[in-house]
């Protein structure tokens, strides 16, 4: 089973985000739980990648058509690290 982690902002930022990207962000857990971001694959709504340029190393997520998950991976350690969820504006992590 994998682990995911969030960093501070993450969980505070959630609570202002509208109810129906709450929901489907806590779907998004419990199915990147389960088997990582390859389990994502099964699930076409995710939408999962890789991000090249200056955010190389993180992976992208769709929640809805505005907003994404900006995440790590460490399939060594079967670990997550969610660093933000954006209103599809990656400057802010860079």
């Amino acid at each position: 089973m994998w682990k995911v982690y969030e960093q501070k902002l993450v969980t505070k930022g959630l609570v202002k985000l509208p109810r129906e990207i709450q929901m489907k962000y806590k779907a998004w857990v419990e199915i990147v739980k389960n088997g990582g971001c390859n389990n994502l694959k099964n699930y076409s709504g995710f939408k999962d990648e890789k991000l090249r340029g200056s955010l190389n190393g993180y992976r992208s997520s769709r929640l809805s058509i505005k907003y994404r998950i900006i995440y790590t991976e460490d399939s060594g350690l079967e670990e997550l690290t969610v660093v933000g969820i954006t209103a599809h504006d990656y400057k802010e992590f860079l």
